[in-house]
Formats: structure tokens, sequence, C-alpha cells
């Protein structure tokens, strides 16, 4: 009888001691869990508050810093070259320069809207909240950035000009399928609900002379 109570106690011991590790490793791994989405939320947090602060400047509507043409290597990525590390692609900003080099206010207008399409495809962090940021903050300001050099008397002629400004910088930013094929795809997959913002342009339009 005795020897029979002591293998229960045994049994009942490896019982509580094995319910104990399971117990002990389901709680470090959940510690785990938890620091790893604390530690994702922080870099997540710090991008979306970069999205934000990203900003054209006067310095590139007026081409202080225009970059070398990159010629053949421009297409050879998604993100393509941007030398002079503005956030806007090289051959988009050179294109740009070359078709307006005298209207600073259509450069401006132009080189925001570039600026926000090039970060939509070099987004470090790709999730819900910094994609939705880009579009929520940085592309909604750029598209009112757009409209407001057009006038609103002709409602016709300014859907049409309109159309015309971005059609441009969007076919220079997804000239190549790899980079359609991306923004449709991987960048706007993570596209959550987002309200637009009511900002516009980066650069205020009055400063410029032409």
């Amino acid at each position: 009888m005795e020897k029979i109570k002591r293998v229960l106690a045994h049994k009942i011991f490896k019982i509580f001691k094995w319910a104990f590790l399971i117990l002990l490793g389901l709680y470090i791994i959940l510690v785990v869990v938890r620091v790893v989405h604390l530690f994702n939320l922080d870099k997540t947090n710090a991008e979306v508050a970069k999205i934000h602060a990203t900003k054209l400047i006067l310095d590139d509507v007026m081409g202080k810093n225009l970059p070398p043409d990159p010629g053949a290597d421009a297409d050879k990525t998604v993100a393509g070259i941007d030398a002079n590390n503005n956030g806007i692609r090289d051959d988009v900003e050179l294109a740009i320069f070359n078709v307006y080099p005298k209207s600073a206010k259509t450069r401006a207008v132009l080189l925001q809207y570039a600026l926000v399409l090039q970060m939509q495809m070099t987004l470090p962090i790709i999730n819900k909240d910094t994609v939705t940021a880009t579009v929520e903050d940085n592309e909604s300001r750029a598209h009112i950035c757009v409209w407001s050099i057009s006038s609103r008397s002709n409602m016709k002629k300014f859907i049409a000009e309109t159309d015309k400004n971005e059609k441009f910088v969007e076919n220079l930013q997804l000239n190549t399928t790899q980079r359609t094929n991306y923004l449709n795809k991987v960048f706007e997959g993570n596209l959550g609900s987002y309200a637009a913002s009511n900002d516009g342009c980066d650069i205020d339009l009055k400063t410029l002379l032409n």
C-alpha cells in the first residue's frame, strides 16, 4: 500500500512538474511576443511620425541641388536612384524641371506629389499604419496642392488640368511593371480606412513669383 502511495505521489509530482513547465513556457512565449509587439509598435510609431514630418522644401523647388542623370540605373529597382537624398526619384525630379523650367509653382505641386509617391515606394516598414499614414496625410495634401494651381471657374477645364498634372507625375513614377505591381499589390494591399487631410501645399505658392 505504501509503495502504491509513493508511485501515485511520484506520478502526481511529475504531472504538476510538467504542467508548471508548460505554463512557464507559455508565459515566456507570451512575454517574448509582447516585447516584440511593443518593439514593432515603437518602430511603426516612429515611422509614422517621420512620414507626417516629411515635407517638400523650397531648395528642391528652386533646383538648388539637382542630381545627375541616373541613366539606365534609374529603372533597375523599384526605388530607383535618389542621389541627392531629397526623397524624390532623380529621373522624375529631372523630368519635372525639364518640362517646367520656368514655373516654380508648377514644379512645387508636381514635386510634392512625386515626393509622396516615392515615399510609398520606399517605406522601410510596410504595414497598415505606415501605408495609411502616407495616404491620409501626405498624399491627400499633395492632391489638394495639385488642385490649387488650377482655376475652378471652369470645372471641365479644372478637372482636365488636374488630371493632366497628376497623370504626368504618375506616369513618370510608375514607369515599369515592377513599380506598378509594387504599388498595387504590396502597398495598397496594406491600406486601411482613413480621413483625408484638409491641408495642401508644403510650400506657400504665394511666395513663388512664377
